[in-house]
């Protein structure tokens, strides 16, 4: 006998049970549809179906926004029926269909890519005329590109391949190992620093803009350094021989430096007075440089084959005629009168540059022009040489005191 207690569980069972069989069937199954559910209803044509199948789902942007509800064939291919719910946000009219698979086992489903999010959108009766569908390949034309590609391969060189693949990683174990926690330490240092990476990612752009806009310089240098490259390479036996004598010439530097010590700066400073007096001096010393081969060049001459000496000298002395006028204040004594005698300070050749006398003294020397900012020296006379710092007499030095440097000794100091 069923007593009232079991009665009332029963009824508590149904109830429940009825309560999560319409909810299940209604959120789950989509058997709200069958009784007119909500929603509106759009029409998609494809030039064939992809394998999509009713009650397939349809998703915008990856959201489930309703069901295919059913497919027809039509002269140009098929004709989907969509229904979308009302709680989908509106779908654009300008949306593009994808029929995609949602697993590996090809269970499609009919994805809406809107081409922008802008109005006017879909309504119930709307027809996606413009889209640009995209349809997975069918399985058997995958099947059978995939069995060309199979038997496009020769047997003997994949088995090569193979062979030659086992050997090239065969042992090499740990050092792949190596390579893959290197690669993760690398990419550990790389995620540690991002920001500088972005930085230089960023700055990079003007590095190659700056390049790109050098690109003719740079590429005159690369033809530039192409022709180096190419005289280098005609030179080879010169360069290689310049090479093999490199040692021996360094050894020597060394030893030239190391034997001279500190000696060779104090040289090296002196030499720089010597260059200030003959850069004033370089066309008499150009001079000199140009007659002293043609002097050279008979010398030879001067002995015939029984080694007899021919030579003959013819002097100029007086052609032209010494200087004397200048002199004068200087007393003559005779030769071997040894003793001493004061010197005279003022001697000097005071005939002017142009004289028909031989004029000598370093004032009367050839050299190069006044700097501009150098104010012209005045003519050379026997008043004022001390002032216009003209050799000469010996001027800044006193009486009875030795010159203290070389620019006393030849008068350019005072």
């Amino acid at each position: 006998m069923i007593t009232r207690w079991m009665r009332l569980q029963l009824v508590l069972f149904v109830v429940i049970a009825a309560t999560g069989v319409v909810y299940v069937g209604g959120n789950y199954a989509g058997l709200d549809r069958l009784f007119g559910g909500n929603g509106y209803s759009i029409v998609v044509p494809l030039p064939e179906s992809g394998g999509i199948f009713p009650n397939a789902e349809v998703t915008y942007r990856g959201v489930a926004v309703g069901r295919v509800q059913d497919i027809q064939l039509t002269e140009t291919g098929v004709r989907a029926q969509v229904r979308i719910e009302d709680s989908a946000p509106p779908i654009p009219a300008a949306t593009d269909v994808v029929v995609a698979n949602r697993s590996a086992i090809g269970e499609q489903f009919l994805d809406l890519e809107p081409r922008d999010g802008g109005p006017p959108y879909l309504a119930d009766g709307a027809e996606l005329r413009h889209h640009q569908p995209r349809l997975p390949p069918p399985p058997e034309q995958l099947l059978t590109s995939l069995d060309g590609l199979a038997s496009s391969i020769p047997q003997d060189s994949l088995r090569t391949v193979l062979d030659e693949g086992d050997a090239a990683f065969r042992g090499v174990g740990p050092h792949l190992q190596t390579m893959l926690d290197s690669a993760h330490s690398l990419t550990q240092e790389a995620t540690d620093n991002l920001p500088q990476t972005k930085s230089l990612l960023a700055q990079g752009r003007t590095v190659l803009e700056t390049q790109q806009q050098d690109a003719d310089q740079i590429r005159r240098f690369s033809s530039s350094v192409n022709e180096v490259a190419g005289e280098l390479s005609d030179s080879d036996p010169a360069v290689r021989g310049l090479l093999a004598q490199a040692p021996e010439t360094a050894e020597h530097v060394d030893q030239l430096l190391h034997n001279s010590g500190s000696e060779l700066g104090v040289l090296t400073a002196n030499l720089l007075t010597t260059t200030q007096i003959t850069s004033s001096r370089t066309d008499a010393i150009e001079q000199m440089l140009v007659e002293l081969p043609v002097m050279t060049a008979f010398t030879p001459g001067m002995t015939d084959d029984e080694d007899t000496g021919h030579q003959a000298f013819v002097f100029n002395y007086g052609d032209p005629v010494s200087c004397t006028e200048g002199y004068e204040g200087t007393p003559r004594r005779p030769a071997n009168d040894l003793t001493p005698a004061p010197t005279n300070f003022d001697a000097h050749c005071a005939e002017p540059p142009d004289s028909e006398t031989g004029v000598r003294g370093s004032q009367n020397a050839p050299r190069g022009p006044e700097p501009e900012a150098v104010p012209e020296p005045p003519p050379p006379q026997l008043q004022g040489l001390r002032e216009a710092r003209l050799p000469g007499p010996i001027s800044g030095v006193d009486p009875g005191r030795d010159p203290r440097n070389m620019a006393e000794l030849l008068g350019l100091g005072e």
